[in-house]
């Protein structure tokens, strides 16, 4: 009766799916390695007793501006652990979008007794002076999606938070992070920018392709059964994913390759993600630029000779290198008994090829300082569907 929820929980591939949850909290954070030392010397002054430190981070969705936050803080409480006591508290605006509301949650982040109603700002943060005091401790404040708070009740809270020292005894108690999509600075009253730092602002872009492949790689070593995968797989995934520049997007990409992987297990099919794992049917969905098979129709016959002889190669690798083009389109040409163009011409049809997003490239070198090659995937279509597409238009072009 129930057979269809075998799949559930049995792991064929999948064996720690909390790793495939966007919000997962790495370990060590990847592909962020420059950001990461920008943000820590914005903060280099926390080693000293009443030292305190600030940053803006803006950037794209999936640019990985909040686990930058996030690792950044874990990070420092270990690394302090034992010379200084620091907290930290994260509070998303989009939540909780007003000044209040974000006071009113930091409190409740540090002491869940405190009541959350019937004070003002101003008694508000008294409690909150007081209960640093009390406990001695330096408190990192992120405020995420903080463009949310600004548009309902301005910067002032800001400005409260950062003069939290004054007229108290000490200082240094607090350091704060603001997160934003949007340049945040460019709404701030002078008076808090000249607090905040205009030169704390970090600007974070979009993850390169690099940078996705090392986030889907560290996700498929700590969340799939080992040997389930291959680096080329990993790479073809984030190269699906690299116009994006999205984080979200490339974890989505491997958990769909997983979750389709898991499906057509029945005892007799590969263990492992293949290449049909990292697209969906042709029929059903095209990539996100809109494209889709027709893109190839109005290719003359040596493109298409060209562009069959990549697909043939790619149907089961998933990588290839601009030798075994030339290589395969010879074969192909005698299959179809035309003359072959020349090395030129080939690398110009793999050129426009590339332009139309068929295929996409990169250049490694090769192992013994040997040189440099250029190899290609086809992150955006299924290889053997463009195959089948090319054989059947190739039967009109070719008489």
């Amino acid at each position: 009766m129930v057979d269809y929820l075998d799949r559930i929980g049995a792991g064929a591939v999948l064996a720690n799916p909390e790793v495939m949850d966007f919000d997962w909290m790495p370990p060590e954070l990847v592909g962020r390695e420059s950001v990461q030392r920008e943000l820590a010397s914005k903060f280099s002054a926390l080693a000293h007793p009443e030292g305190a430190g600030r940053a803006v981070i803006t950037g794209p969705v999936g640019s990985g501006k909040t686990v930058l936050a996030d690792t950044f803080c874990r990070d420092i409480q270990r690394h302090l652990s034992g010379k200084r006591n620091v907290r930290s508290v994260k509070v998303n605006c989009r939540n909780a979008s007003t000044s209040m509301r974000v006071v009113q949650r930091i409190l409740h982040l540090l002491d869940p007794g405190h009541p959350d109603r019937g004070l003002s700002m101003g008694e508000l943060l008294l409690s909150l002076r007081r209960l640093l005091r009390r406990e001695s401790s330096h408190l990192i404040v992120v405020l995420d999606e903080v463009d949310h708070m600004l548009r309902r009740s301005g910067d002032d809270l800001l400005y409260q938070l950062l003069r939290i020292d004054e007229d108290q005894e000490g200082k240094g108690t607090m350091s704060l992070i603001l997160i934003s999509q949007e340049q945040v600075l460019d709404v701030l009253e002078t008076a808090v920018i000249s607090r905040m730092g205009a030169s704390n602002h970090l600007r974070v872009s979009g993850y390169t392709a690099d940078g996705l492949e090392a986030i889907a790689a560290q996700r498929a070593q700590l969340g799939l059964v080992l040997g389930t995968y291959t680096p080329e797989i990993i790479r073809l995934i984030a190269e699906k994913a690299a116009h994006t520049g999205d984080a979200r997007k490339v974890i989505e990409l491997l958990n769909a390759a997983v979750e389709r992987c898991e499906r057509r297990q029945d005892g007799h099919n590969a263990t492992h993600l293949i290449i049909e794992d990292v697209h969906e049917p042709s029929n059903t969905s095209f990539t996100a630029q809109g494209s889709n098979l027709e893109l190839i129709d109005d290719l003359n016959a040596h493109p298409m000779l060209v562009l069959l002889a990549v697909c043939r190669r790619l149907t089961n690798q998933e990588t290839m290198t601009t030798g075994d083009v030339e290589q395969l389109y010879a074969v192909v040409c005698e299959e179809y008994e035309v003359k072959m163009k020349s090395h030129t011409t080939v690398w110009k049809y793999l050129k426009e090829f590339e332009t139309r997003q068929l295929i996409a490239s990169r250049v490694a070198t090769i192992g013994g300082g040997r040189g440099r090659t250029t190899h290609l995937s086809m992150p955006h279509f299924l290889p053997k569907d463009i195959a089948s597409r090319l054989e059947m238009l190739l039967k009109k072009k070719i008489r």
